[in-house]
């Protein structure tokens, strides 16, 4: 569903919707879900900041001032907003090279990418340019997954392993952490082991619940009572405590064209990620989910991040999970879990001080390991190569390139694999269905009768500039193999647009049928292709008192001497 819930104003301002049909009984569920996940947030946004590369605090700011900012303007009444490990590792791989080494410049900086995150999805907003995403295809976003997942792991190893790491990529990660293997510390291994273990079976065994804050706490307990931090293993440290101070980002940090890819990208990876979960909440709970609407949600909730020393935020999958199976009805429960998190930064944040990082580190790995979906690239790989291509180029270019390049890089190459596809249509020659007035693609259907005389073909696509050349030929090839051609038949039955090319095509073909003396008729043309042809003047060379008619009744007309297997 996409469809907005409310007229008028109430349409851009959804509280007020789902407010006054608020039921109390709700409110009990709200809460439950609002303290849940809060509870999920603390490991999580801690865990993420550290992947960023900022102070742990400054991940729970994201979920705390992000959900109160979709919560005022979101459509979605089950998504969760916080930082992701994709916009965690980009912010990262990205801030640090603009930064320079200095930490309050990096801090500076990735608050001031959340406001231009903020500012493009006004932007978008307001030129409806949520239709822009869609060109990303699913098999993009497979590939484009399974590299973030695999670059992300491959960042958190060290931290698992107790070594240093390094590396610019993937790939540059993976060699100098081979390199570093003969280093590995026994102790913090075995901490961030056994952590991950518990997490994946916490996972398994106890969905839905906060499975991440018990083991925190079992972490922190045990660093605490076995002086882990004196035997060298690297813990969390203190956290400031108190809210947030709210200010402006600080501008003229970076120049436009630094900070334009950087902002773009965490929209196209928060808006696609945002979007695909909401839809799936709101399929599943029978409302209407506003795709437009989510990108002032989108913008109020790293608006609200920017305001507080926060980095770009987004809905995602697993946390809004935790929303939905914990009892979520409305976005009430993300304005009580911002207050949850904001009780624990006032008078709790001195208990993480001993959390572990290799504990951490596990947290992230059994976050994004499911994003490597091998089963799917497995199925691309068996029923469209294709697809299977423009996963592999997502995938690539990830792990080569990092996530923001590669997240641009997968757009582009979706858009041209887009145009590649729609430069090669099907163009079916047509045969009559034995007994029947209905025609058929000869080459996808065995029994269809030849049609002495004529060639009838149906281009199974919108006429255009990138396919109309293609269609010519294929027609022209088909034209010299049939000799003792004397009528070829276009149906347009399939083609719901056309441009000026794909009717220059028209009149090309025209001719050159002429040239040879063979008819040339159109058929089945819908309403807006008529009044192109028309005006393009292929009514002065074809009768356009057949564009309308069905393909068997031209063919039937007794004006046309078709011999048998016409009539």
């Amino acid at each position: 569903m996409s469809a907005p819930s409310e007229p008028g104003w109430t349409r851009f301002f959804p509280p007020a919707g789902w407010l006054a049909a608020y039921r109390r009984e709700w409110l009990p569920s709200d809460a439950i879900a609002g303290i849940t996940l809060a509870a999920y947030a603390i490991p999580v946004s801690l865990a993420y900041a550290a992947l960023a590369g900022l102070p742990p605090q400054v991940g729970a700011y994201g979920y705390m001032l992000g959900g109160i900012g979709y919560a005022l303007l979101g459509s979605s009444r089950q998504l969760a907003i916080g930082p992701t490990s994709a916009i965690s590792l980009m912010i990262a791989a990205t801030v640090g090279a603009l930064a320079g080494g200095d930490t309050v410049r990096y801090a500076q900086i990735a608050s001031l990418a959340a406001f231009a995150v903020a500012v493009l999805c006004f932007i978008a907003w307001l030129f409806r340019l949520s239709v822009l995403v869609r060109l990303v295809s699913d098999s993009i976003l497979v590939g484009f997954k399974a590299g973030a997942g695999l670059t992300i792991i491959m960042s958190q190893l060290p931290s698992l392993l107790g070594v240093a790491g390094g590396g610019h990529n993937f790939f540059d990660r993976a060699i100098k952490l081979a390199g570093q293997l003969g280093h590995i510390d026994p102790l913090v291994l075995t901490i961030g082991a056994v952590a991950l273990l518990l997490l994946l079976l916490g996972e398994r065994l106890l969905p839905g619940k906060p499975v991440g804050i018990t083991i925190v706490a079992l972490a922190i307990l045990v660093a605490t009572l076995l002086g882990l931090p004196a035997l060298g293993v690297p813990i969390t440290g203190k956290i400031p405590e108190g809210l947030p101070a709210l200010a402006l980002p600080t501008f003229g940090l970076l120049e436009f064209d630094d900070l334009f890819p950087l902002a773009a990208g965490c929209v196209l990876l928060a808006y696609i990620e945002g979007v695909s979960a909401a839809r799936s909440f709101a399929a599943k709970h029978g409302y209407p989910l506003d795709v437009r609407q989510e990108f002032l949600g989108l913008g109020a909730a790293n608006l609200a991040a920017a305001f507080g020393h926060g980095y770009p935020v987004a809905g995602g999958l697993s946390q809004s999970a935790v929303n939905d199976s914990a009892g979520a009805r409305t976005p009430l429960a993300l304005v009580i879990c911002s207050v949850t998190l904001g009780l624990c930064l006032l008078f709790f944040t001195g208990l993480l001080t001993n959390l572990p990082k290799a504990v951490l580190a596990a947290i992230v790995f059994a976050a994004v390991y499911r994003l490597v979906d091998i089963r799917a690239l497995l199925r691309m790989w068996q029923v469209s190569r294709l697809d299977f291509c423009a996963a592999a180029i997502a995938l690539v270019s990830v792990l080569l390139l990092g996530i923001l390049q590669g997240v641009l890089l997968a757009s582009i190459a979706s858009i041209f694999l887009l145009l590649a596809r729609a430069s090669q249509p099907n163009v079916a020659f047509l045969g009559r269905l034995p007994g029947s007035g209905r025609y058929s693609d000869s080459a996808r259907h065995e029994g269809v009768e030849p049609l002495v005389g004529v060639i009838a073909f149906r281009p199974e696509a919108s006429l255009l500039y990138i396919n109309a050349e293609p269609i010519l030929e294929t027609v022209l090839i088909a034209l010299r193999r049939s000799p003792g051609i004397r009528l070829v038949a276009c149906d347009l039955s399939a083609s719901p647009y056309i441009d000026l090319a794909g009717a220059r095509m028209l009149h090309d073909l025209y001719d050159e049928l002429a040239s040879r003396h063979v008819t040339f008729c159109i058929v089945g043309a819908h309403a807006q292709l008529r009044d192109l042809l028309r005006a393009e003047g292929l009514a002065e060379k074809t009768d356009s008192g057949q564009w309308l008619r069905s393909l068997d009744s031209v063919l039937g007309d007794d004006r046309v001497n078709i011999a048998q297997g016409g009539a």
